[in-house]
C-alpha cells in the first residue's frame, strides 16, 4: 500500500487544515460554523505537541488523513482519558486510511498507559458509528439535542474504547516522545 503513517509536522498543518475544511463547511460532523484558519489550526495542534500523538496519513506527499488524540476532561483525576479524532480527505475515504490512523493512536495512547478512549460522535453520522464499532469502541452514552447546525438540533453520541483495565494503569500515563515510536508497522 502507497500510504505511510508519520508524526506530523508544522508543514502538515496547512494540509491538515484543508481536509479538515469540508467537514466544517458541509457536514454535520464537526459542530464549528466556521472553519480555523491554517494559523488557528496550527495553534491547535501545537498544542498537543509533545503531549498527544498527531499522525497524518501520506500517499507520497500528500496529506491524505490525520488522527490525534487530546485531553478527554480537564481535572486530574481524568488523565487515565483520551479523546480521538479522525479525518480523511473526500475523495480518499474506504481505503483503510482511518483505520490504520486510528489503531496506531489508540496503539500508542495504550503503550503510554491511557486506560480509555472517546469518540464524540453526530448521531447522524451512520457511517462514523459503524467505523468506530468495529475499532472495539463502544456506545456508551446519547445526550439528545446538543448541537445545532443548519437550522436543526443534533444528538451527539459518545463512544469508549478501553485501552487497559484499571489494575493495569496505576500510574498517570507516561509523556508522550515520538522518537520512541516506530509507525512503520502501520
Amino acid at each position: 500500500m502507497p500510504f505511510k503513517l508519520c508524526f506530523a509536522c508544522a508543514g502538515d498543518y496547512p494540509a491538515m487544515a484543508e481536509i479538515y475544511r469540508p467537514y466544517v463547511e458541509d457536514t454535520t460532523i464537526s459542530f464549528e460554523y466556521t472553519a480555523p484558519s491554517p494559523e488557528q489550526f496550527a495553534d491547535r495542534m501545537r498544542t498537543l505537541d509533545g503531549r498527544f500523538p498527531v499522525i497524518v496519513c501520506r500517499d507520497g506527499d500528500d496529506v491524505c488523513g490525520y488522527a490525534y488524540a487530546s485531553p478527554a476532561f480537564e481535572r486530574q483525576a481524568y488523565c487515565w482519558c483520551a479523546d480521538i479524532s479522525v479525518y480523511v480527505k473526500q475523495g480518499t475515504v474506504r481505503h483503510g486510511i482511518g483505520r490504520r490512523l486510528v489503531s496506531c493512536v489508540c496503539a500508542i495512547l495504550k503503550d503510554l498507559g491511557y486506560r480509555r478512549v472517546y469518540s464524540v460522535i453526530t448521531a447522524e453520522n451512520a457511517r462514523s458509528r459503524v467505523f468506530h464499532v468495529s475499532l472495539g469502541f463502544e456506545q456508551v452514552a446519547e445526550f439528545p439535542e446538543q448541537g445545532y447546525k443548519f437550522g436543526r438540533w443534533l444528538n451527539v453520541v459518545w463512544y469508549e474504547k478501553e485501552l487497559c483495565g484499571g489494575e493495569a494503569c496505576t500510574q498517570p500515563p507516561r509523556a508522550f516522545n515520538k522518537d520512541e515510536f516506530d509507525l512503520s508497522g502501520y
